[in-house]
């Protein structure tokens, strides 16, 4: 073989070895962008499941859902923690004014109603119902000065219902202890009306006492351990319009303001009615001057 066949022949090898070495380089390519691609797919698959899953919201973090919005520690102290002072300031408030003379409640009758051995007070609300936004609020500050109340979480009542769109709080899955007295709190049917908490076959029997006919009954409705119950709301929701959740707590401090005189007016009713189940047990709040200013309209 001559010499320029011999390199003809090189070169035409060499040009197959670069070839193939060419090709071993593209399916490489080719393999690491399927890998990577199916890497990619997998990732968006789980990012697109996570977003749904933020978007159904989280119970502590969606204003419309059951369990309503935490409220900050701020605002949630306010409620709870109206200071004694203020509540005397108050005493009866704006209550006489809108029931023109008529009592809150109504005497309660049948057995005591108790839950672990202490007095309890039977909540029977919805979390659409105008009249429980309203009534939410000074029931939370009452309860406060008997036990602790956890945790608060905001809502607004329903946007196509008087009052529309009311802050105010929701018991739903709320927690209370104290030494005083259990808190049972029902809360039947979210803001968008479907069905949320059932009332047990007790429950319903202590509400047909009192309100017979299951197609005219009404919230919000509170048994005070069959003392006294309260049927209704008694101070005007008007003052709550447009207000924010940090707004109306703010609010509770001022003794002067429309907002403390209707609903810390309206908890100084209810803080009668609770001390009446609790044999006027603390006297620190029993006896105060607030409780002692009610005593006589319940």
């Amino acid at each position: 073989m001559g010499k320029a066949s011999r390199i003809k022949q090189q070169s035409a090898r060499e040009k197959i070895a670069a070839q193939r070495e060419a090709a071993r380089k593209a399916e490489r390519r080719n393999r690491m962008l399927i890998t990577g691609g199916s890497t990619i797919v997998v990732l968006v698959i789980v990012l697109a499941f996570v977003l749904v899953k933020l978007s159904q919201g989280s119970p502590s973090t969606s204003a419309g859902s059951s369990t309503g919005t935490l409220l900050p520690a701020s605002v949630a102290s306010q409620v709870t923690g109206v200071p004694a002072a203020t509540l005397d300031k108050v005493g009866r408030g704006a209550v006489p004014a809108f029931t023109q003379g008529k009592a809150p409640f109504a005497p309660g009758s049948g057995p005591a109603l108790t839950s672990g051995g202490k007095p309890e007070m039977l909540y029977i609300g919805a979390e659409y119902c105008p009249y429980c936004a309203a009534m939410r609020w000074p029931m939370a500050v009452a309860l406060s000065r008997f036990g602790t109340l956890t945790p608060l979480h905001g809502i607004h009542s329903s946007s196509k219902d008087v009052y529309p769109s009311t802050a105010t709080l929701t018991f739903y899955k709320s927690g209370y202890h104290s030494n005083y007295l259990a808190f049972t709190p029902v809360e039947t049917t979210t803001v968008d009306k479907t069905a949320l908490q059932n009332p047990t076959q007790a429950q319903n029997a202590v509400w047909a006492r009192y309100e017979p006919d299951p197609n005219t009954r009404g919230f919000p409705f509170v048994a005070f351990s069959n003392k006294q119950v309260m049927k209704g709301y008694f101070y005007n929701p008007t003052v709550l319009q447009g207000k924010t959740w940090s707004q109306i707590a703010a609010a509770l401090k001022d003794p002067t303001s429309p907002i403390a005189q209707s609903v810390n007016g309206a908890a100084n009713y209810i803080t009668g009615a609770i001390c009446q189940m609790t044999n006027n047990q603390p006297a620190s709040v029993c006896n105060s001057p607030a409780v002692t200013a009610v005593k006589s309209g319940l």
